[in-house]
């Protein structure tokens, strides 16, 4: 065939530049035979005369014409496509090629990017190591498109570390390591590129202002004047945009009308094991309730549960515009978004007018920077005067805490042993169940001089990453601490884990970052926390929640009065024991957990808002009056037990029979 008369005049007339007559002869030639070798030959005519689709396609032919050059005609009708920006039709040839694009930069490139054009990443980070390694800065850069922005991911953190050896100086990537570094408790990563950190927070380097994560930034900077700035853009949420959707004309009616907008509307989730009793307590007579959910359909739970908190919109499948259309269809007088700077959040719907007072609760222990809010639901504490500054949001301080605690469903601490949990019973256990990734540096030290100064004590981490327990345990054995003082646990069920809390003597609470939900936990355990006092929001939860249970004295006010209040509770057991008995006696009296309280002073809250709007006044800082302290439980026993049973048959997980079996293998696997 490559003989052919007409196949050589073809090769002679292209070779000359006369495309025309090349063009001629190959039609000629195709009406005697057809193979790859003359397609091949024509897409190179076609693309000599600028008719670079059709070269692409006849390529495409050649490819299922010859399995043996199968992959080579792909690959250049792959490429060919890709330079017409025609992204399906370069995935659609290569299919072939993805082995080979996974040792080819090249390849993995344009794979990489068309998959990305149709925002489906997730189909090709296979291809995150060769676009890290290549020494074209456009691979590597693609390499940090690709990357999931989910820190426990070990594909990402080692990506991250590539591209970090060959762009040392990349604060981008220097921030990027170091969520990484934390999520899995790196502190040898940690220790060296803090001080990078440091360095350019106190010159306020405008490039980690502009980069940096509003929410891995309260991770380690306790200074909110700079957590108010870190992602900034003063051009997305302007005095205009504001006043603009205040001044909207707006229809009230008798019943303030709460919208609450989240993707945690789950009975499992963190946030609904705190605000479900309020959601539920609400007063209907009052105050007309709508969740705006975007909640992952997997995760929905029955209708006749769901229907309990409110009238539930699901707006999972529209943009924001849709979405902020749909709420303000509904006339919502107050929305309240629970996600801020969280992952899955859209809060950014807000920036589209959806109602006339915007409220931010619950989610993100900070100010929302870039979404148009008026208000910040917090408490004394959390929100003290001298934060007003720094802050985008006008405060809403509740009385007691800004967090609810939901009593009825939360399942009754049940008895169980040290053994069956593979603690032992001779020791002192301080314990730690917050997420590893609060384990700061800080923290850490501060635990590993307590432990040196109790030596019958052992610390009890939960730890759900294997790199985080090696880790975990490389730094406090170089400390001097034995691996026989170091035990772990894994995340287990919700009934597990409180069943557990109390075979601990005392909880350690982490800095910057407190435990928040954990910390609630303990507190309803029983288990007393020892927490320092904080200089953001997420330093001060705890804080919070212990002077609303009525347990201020386990407040350190900084790091020598922690380590001494440790230590004296080690050795003073009675005065340990009398908190525990001062948390159990007062979780049915104090305000921590009566989300009834909590509802009525929210409410309150939402009217003196909508007062204020009433009148045409502006958002300003609102203190909410606090009801009467109680005199009685605000459970009594009858109540408190059938409730038990009402959340035992409400548990979306292990059921409380199956805590001694569950605590035995934990064991088995913390000893091995």
């Amino acid at each position: 065939m490559s003989h052919h008369p007409l196949f050589l005049a073809a090769q002679k007339s292209m070779r000359r530049g006369d495309y025309d007559d090349a063009l001629r002869s190959i039609n000629d030639l195709l009406d005697e035979q057809r193979n790859s070798k003359i397609y091949a030959l024509l897409a190179k005519i076609l693309l000599k005369k600028g008719m670079n689709a059709d070269a692409a396609e006849i390529l495409e032919v050649a490819a299922a014409e010859d399995p043996d050059r199968c992959e080579e005609f792909s690959e250049q009708a792959m490429k060919i496509w890709f330079d017409l920006n025609n992204h399906d039709r370069a995935l659609g040839v290569a299919r072939p090629l993805i082995t080979k694009a996974q040792k080819n930069a090249d390849l993995a490139f344009i794979i990489a990017s068309s998959f990305l054009m149709r925002k489906e990443k997730d189909s090709v980070r296979l291809f995150l190591p060769i676009l890290a390694e290549s020494k074209d800065t456009k691979h590597n850069s693609l390499a940090v498109l690709l990357l999931s922005n989910m820190p426990e991911d070990s594909r990402d953190r080692q990506t991250i570390k590539t591209l970090l050896k060959k762009f040392p100086k990349s604060i981008v990537l220097i921030q990027a390591y170091m969520i990484g570094c934390r999520e899995v408790n790196d502190f040898a990563a940690m220790a060296q590129y803090q001080p990078v950190l440091d360095r350019l927070i106190k010159d306020m380097d405008p490039r980690l202002l502009a980069t940096e994560s509003p929410f891995y930034n309260l991770h380690w900077l306790a200074d909110e004047s700079i957590n108010k700035l870190i992602g900034h853009d003063q051009k997305v949420v302007t005095p205009q945009l504001t006043a603009a959707r205040r001044s909207k004309h707006h229809r009230w009616s008798e019943k303030i009308r709460v919208g609450y907008l989240s993707s945690d509307f789950w009975v499992p989730h963190a946030t609904m094991k705190l605000v479900r009793g309020v959601l539920e307590s609400h007063d209907r007579d009052r105050f007309d309730v709508t969740l705006f959910c975007y909640t992952d359909e997997n995760r929905l739970d029955p209708v006749a549960v769901r229907e309990k908190w409110g009238r539930i919109v699901n707006i999972r499948e529209l943009t924001n515009e849709q979405a902020a259309k749909t709420i303000r269809e509904h006339d919502i007088d107050i929305l309240v978004e629970m996600k801020g700077h969280t992952r899955q959040s859209r809060a950014t719907i807000l920036n589209n007018k959806p109602a006339p007072i915007h409220v931010a609760w619950l989610g993100y222990p900070g100010s929302t920077v870039n979404v148009d809010l008026d208000y910040v639901i917090g408490d004394r504490f959390v929100l003290p005067d001298h934060a007003k500054p720094h802050y985008w949001e006008k405060f809403c301080r509740l009385p007691d805490s800004y967090q609810p605690n939901d009593v009825i469903y939360r399942p009754r601490p049940t008895l169980i042993t040290r053994r069956e949990a593979g603690l032992p019973d001779d020791k002192f256990v301080f314990a730690s169940f917050n997420a590893t990734r609060k384990i700061s540096l800080q923290t850490i030290d501060l635990w590993i001089r307590i432990l040196k100064a109790t030596p019958d004590s052992i610390i009890w981490m939960m730890c759900v990453s294997e790199e985080s327990h090696l880790n975990m345990e490389k730094k406090l054995r170089a400390a001097g601490i034995g691996s026989e003082r170091i035990i772990f646990t894994p995340r287990v069920s919700y009934e597990t884990h409180l069943a557990r809390i109390e075979l601990a003597d005392l909880g350690l609470d982490t800095y910057p970052v407190n435990g928040h939900t954990t910390t609630s936990e303990q507190l309803w355990a029983g288990l007393p926390v020892l927490t320092l006092k904080g200089t953001h929001f997420a330093s001060r939860v705890s804080e919070s929640l212990l002077n609303a249970i009525g347990l201020p004295e386990t407040v350190a006010d900084n790091e020598a009065e922690y380590f001494r209040l440790a230590v004296e509770l080690y050795n003073d057991r009675e005065r340990l024991s009398g908190y525990s008995r001062r948390l159990k006696e007062n979780r049915l009296m104090k305000p921590l957990f009566d989300h009834e309280r909590f509802c009525r002073h929210l409410e309150r809250g939402y009217e003196m808002m909508v007062e204020r709007a009433k009148m045409g006044m502006e958002p300003d800082h609102i203190d909410v009056p606090a009801l009467p302290e109680r005199t009685q439980p605000f459970l009594n026993t009858q109540t408190f037990a059938s409730s038990a049973e009402k959340s035992q048959q409400n548990a979306a997980e292990l059921p409380l029979l199956a805590i001694p079996a569950e605590l035995s293998r934990q064991a088995k696997r913390a000893s091995a």
